[in-house]
């Protein structure tokens, strides 16, 4: 019986998605249909999946840069998630990536932190690093001290190196790193454990459990981290 009660008075989860059609964002989808404590789901994004049914999931088709198209759907949510990003950033115009990865994400930040969102999680990249040469590194570590700036009471950043889908999405590049990546695992040990690469359910199921641990501030989450999460 006490158990029972337990159970009954854990607090519900709200939780409102950004990029969700990815194949990270659907294996986080796929995860928090799992728990019974996230009782609403909000997925905006360029297109819709016909394949979500449940009425406890709502799916929005936005122009993710126009917040006037979205902001009102951020109302009565407690968490934001964000996986949002072009999918090959090295075949992408120079503006095209920083206005889909970098001024997208901080203006639905934004929104989500007017609108009362106390914890935001964010898919980021390994290697980020505002002082970086690199345009793609840059880029990602600007913006996450821009949303360090926005001050969430949580703000959480995963940064995956090589995510490991099912089947190869992008060409030839990718299907020569999903193939090598495996065998580098050995290799990757110590410091260099967060360059290991991680299929894209165990990093969904990493986003999603995530929400459930009672942490506070900034944290910053790498492969150690997405295989000890419970």
């Amino acid at each position: 019986m006490n158990m029972e009660i337990d159970k009954m008075s854990l607090p519900n989860y709200s939780v409102v998605m950004l990029g969700a059609t990815g194949a990270v964002g659907e294996s986080v989808v796929q995860e928090l249909k799992k728990h019974s404590k996230v009782n609403r789901i909000t997925l905006l994004g360029r297109n819709i999946s016909p394949d979500i049914k449940e009425d406890y999931i709502q799916q929005e088709i936005i122009d993710i840069l126009d917040t006037d198209f979205y902001k009102a759907f951020l109302q009565g949510h407690q968490i934001a998630i964000c996986t949002l990003g072009i999918g090959e950033a090295s075949k992408a115009k120079k503006e095209d990536f920083i206005r889909i990865d970098k001024l997208a994400v901080i203006d639905f930040a934004k929104e989500c932190k007017k609108a009362g969102i106390r914890h935001f999680e964010l898919l980021g990249a390994v290697g980020s690093n505002a002082n970086s040469s690199s345009l793609y590194f840059r880029t990602k570590g600007e913006l996450v001290n821009e949303l360090k700036a926005l001050k969430f009471e949580r703000l959480s950043i995963f940064q995956p190196s090589l995510i490991q889908t099912p089947t190869n999405r992008y060409g030839f590049s990718q299907a020569v790193a999903l193939f090598v990546f495996p065998y580098l695992k050995p290799i990757l040990s110590g410091r260099l454990r967060k360059f290991r690469g991680i299929p894209v359910e165990q990093l969904g199921k990493a986003i999603a459990v995530n929400l459930f641990n009672n942490n506070e501030g900034f944290e910053i989450l790498h492969w150690d981290e997405f295989n000890n999460i419970t």
